[in-house]
């Protein structure tokens, strides 16, 4: 926790002005948020994202609303899909589609479009092919998982490693404008460490000038 706030900290000193936490089977991410947003004012917090299935609506919005309050009104609660042999296997719980119903809900509402948060797995960095190697080594699980793999050719992608952000800071930047146009109103990125410390900071140096 000391360690992860300590980042976030970092993040917050250059520019970035959020911190997403993944949800993951050792560590609860809203619980996670609100740590973090405590031990390091400023900066929003986010998770991205926590799987519907297997969380009772009541139960994610009374957590959601605490971490709000702890954090004085900077969290934002990211829901996804989960992938479905762990929503099946893991949950017990038969598979369905949602943000088709979320957004037609929303329209039927009156209420704004829902934010569309952008995960992208990518890093600043002048040893291109050797980093691609690498985060395409560890991002090839995505392809053995159908919702994933649909994603990835809805992106004109045939592998995890084609949607992934890596190049000098034109290139990045380039693609991070293409995500806000294709209609992300905010772009996250993931895996930042792929390409050693330097180029971490690297990274977050050029989305603190994006952000600012």
């Amino acid at each position: 926790m000391d360690a992860t706030a300590a980042l976030a900290r970092e993040a917050a000193g250059a520019g970035l002005r959020s911190a997403w936490f993944g949800q993951r089977f050792g560590v609860d991410s809203p619980a996670l948020a609100g740590i973090v947003g405590r031990k390091v004012p400023g900066p929003q917090v986010g998770t991205f994202a926590v799987p519907v299935f297997g969380r009772l609506p009541l139960l994610a919005s009374s957590q959601a609303q605490t971490v709000q309050a702890a954090t004085h009104g900077r969290h934002h609660l990211g829901l996804a899909l989960g992938a479905r042999h762990i929503v099946e296997g893991g949950f017990g719980i038969a598979w369905e589609h949602i943000v088709p119903a979320v957004t037609r809900v929303a329209e039927e509402a009156g209420r704004l479009a829902p934010r569309i948060v952008a995960l992208v797995n990518g890093v600043v960095t002048d040893d291109v092919d050797a980093v691609r190697q690498r985060v395409a080594e560890q991002l090839a699980f995505h392809e053995k998982i159908p919702s994933y793999v649909r994603a990835i050719q809805l992106s004109g992608g045939r592998q995890a490693i084609d949607v992934a952000v890596i190049g000098d800071e034109k290139a990045v930047v380039a693609e991070v404008r293409r995500y806000r146009d294709a209609g992300a109103t905010e772009v996250v990125f993931a895996g930042k460490e792929a390409a050693g410390e330097a180029a971490r900071r690297r990274t977050w140096a050029l989305l603190g000038e994006l952000a600012g």
